[in-house]
């Protein structure tokens, strides 16, 4: 029996050590791949990478969803935008190639950075936040506790409210916690390139993926452990960090444009939609019936023009 559990314990740590090595190299190849290539916006706990477009107008900050970075807007919205305005794509914390600070699972902290980005790139300015489903959850929360700086919000499919049991996937669960977590997340590079290629479609429904999306969005990166195991922590903590500030969004006074698909099937537009749009006096809706989760994709002309209706607005209030 001694000699059957040396073996079993061999074998176990020579796997993870495989894993370990297999993941090294998968993250090597897929920051050649997919390199930064934005700027390093340096802050008191951490650098935050901002992808630019665009050299004069309104300042527009985009702020991406979970499972992503901040290339999800750089072959959509952003040239539609380009001309006109000063465009900022951030990468969260620990997606990307922005650092993680302690506690980045509050939306809190993440709002805090996205504040010191608009701090630095656009100092005294206000800007119109654009954030697309968990990006729409910090692009809120930044409105709430830094409302100097925003001029409006575009929210893309967001995510809005604690939707109850639930709604958090398997591997998430794994990935998240201090002890299972940093060894499970060394298995991400394995399996799951092929299962996001397998399952793009899905994200998109009704519709269908663009062209090339997975490499354009850079999506390979999201298997790194460390950004991994970054999604994983955010989605983890997700429902609790809505359920303390749904409550606020009464607070909000600047325009809100909201883009529902009425077939996303990633989350409940009902729930969300459904509910933030009686707490928010200058509300408005825009019901795709034939949408899904990824409207500045399917929509991306009329998202760019409500984005351009509120930094016109914007312009005219501050003159």
């Amino acid at each position: 029996m001694k000699l059957f559990g040396a073996l079993v314990f061999v074998l176990l740590a020579s796997s993870v050590t495989a894993a370990c090595v297999h993941s090294a190299i998968y993250t090597s190849r897929a920051e050649n791949r997919w390199p930064a290539v934005g700027q390093h916006v340096d802050l008191d706990d951490g650098a935050v990478h901002v992808i630019r477009a665009g050299e004069d107008g309104p300042v527009v900050l985009m702020i991406h969803g979970a499972s992503a970075n901040a290339r999800e807007f750089t072959f959509t919205l952003a040239p539609r935008l380009d001309e006109g305005h000063r465009v900022l794509m951030a990468d969260r914390p620990g997606h990307g190639y922005s650092a993680r600070p302690d506690d980045s699972n509050e939306l809190g902290v993440q709002a805090a950075q996205m504040a010191g980005v608009l701090e630095a790139l656009a100092p005294g300015e206000k800007a119109v936040i654009v954030g697309h489903s968990f990006g729409g959850a910090v692009a809120l929360r930044l409105a709430l506790d830094y409302p100097g700086l925003v001029d409006g919000l575009v929210l893309l499919a967001p995510v809005t409210h604690d939707w109850g049991s639930g709604g958090v996937a398997w591997y998430n669960q794994y990935a998240g916690p201090p002890l299972v977590g940093p060894a499970f997340a060394q298995l991400a590079p394995i399996a799951g390139p092929a299962q996001v290629k397998n399952g793009i479609d899905d994200v998109f429904d009704p519709g269908d993926a663009p062209d090339g999306y997975y490499e354009d969005a850079g999506l390979g990166l999201l298997f790194r452990p460390s950004e991994f195991r970054a999604n994983a922590r955010d989605v983890n903590a997700l429902k609790g960090e809505l359920a303390a500030q749904q409550d606020r969004y009464g607070e909000i006074s600047v325009p809100v444009v909201l883009f529902s698909g009425a077939k996303d099937t990633v989350i409940n537009p009902t729930l969300h939609a459904g509910k933030i749009k009686h707490q928010i006096a200058d509300f408005t809706l825009v019901p795709l019936a034939d949408g899904g989760h990824m409207p500045h994709h399917s929509h991306g002309e009329a998202v760019a023009e409500a984005i351009r209706s509120l930094t016109r607005a914007g312009d005219q209030s501050s003159s």
